[in-house]
């Protein structure tokens, strides 16, 4: 686990809230008066509704927009680390169906009865904790080499290449891009532009950089064309929309995130 977000309304109107993808995949448990907190969650290619109360979800590599119940509702979203997937329930990441799994498909049953039985916001971060501490305890087979490109990754995540990871990596282009993808669930270079936009948002959100161009410029874009496409590809956000929405974003490790 690498960060965990709990959310209480005690009312009022539906709401939406645009996501910014974050490259990790996540386990949600979500509670509404007498309905689901999450009613849908829209994405550029699809639209997803019908959540059961507890799901794991995939790496999304699409911005998307989660529509919120009217009403009291509970979100607890836990964002976990990229090669979870494999490593702590031992899945394909690459093979999700629709992209998230119930209780029953990963073994998550008695989690949630105890998420169910309480209302007590840390008995239930007791109750992930345990059950993800457990997954951990079954020590299943992890791709270290894959865990080191994501490490390279993430401590270079201006300047890194797949051509770069590939020189240091004992591994043909072939066999990492399959191996990645099982892992982690998407190609390389897609996670690399997914983390690069987050890590662009986060400068932004500093206020230390005075234009898009120095954003640009510190994380080695081609140029602020090239910049502001990705914006665009991996967020909801025209250049106009980031000056208006960067001091109301929101980021964490679940992901950026503003209403």
């Amino acid at each position: 686990m690498i960060c965990l977000r709990l959310s209480h309304r005690e009312g009022g109107d539906p709401v939406q809230i645009q996501v910014c993808p974050n490259g990790t995949p996540g386990l949600v448990f979500q509670v509404g008066a007498g309905e689901p907190a999450i009613s849908r969650i829209a994405t550029r290619s699809m639209e997803f509704s019908g959540f059961p109360p507890i799901f794991l979800h995939g790496q999304g590599s699409e911005p998307s927009r989660m529509h919120f119940a009217a009403g009291a509702i509970t979100v607890l979203q836990v964002a976990l680390q990229p090669q979870a997937l494999s490593s702590l329930f031992g899945l394909d990441a690459s093979d999700l169906p629709r992209g998230l799994l119930s209780a029953p498909e990963f073994g998550g049953e008695d989690l949630l009865r105890q998420l169910l039985s309480t209302d007590r916001d840390e008995t239930r971060i007791q109750a992930v904790w345990s059950f993800l501490e457990g997954k951990f305890e079954q020590g299943l087979p992890r791709d270290e080499l894959v865990e080191l490109s994501l490490d390279l990754i993430h401590r270079g995540i201006g300047t890194v290449t797949v051509r770069g990871l590939l020189a240091v990596l004992p591994l043909s282009e072939r066999q990492f891009q399959k191996r990645f993808r099982r892992v982690v669930g998407c190609p390389p270079q897609r996670y690399i532009r997914v983390k690069r936009i987050n890590e662009a948002l986060r400068l932004m959100k500093t206020g230390g950089y005075q234009t898009l161009s120095d954003v640009a410029h510190a994380l080695n874009f081609y140029d602020q064309s090239h910049f502001i496409r990705e914006i665009k590809a991996f967020s909801w956000l025209t250049p106009k929309g980031i000056h208006q929405k960067i001091g109301e974003l929101r980021q964490d490790e679940t992901g950026s995130s503003w209403e």
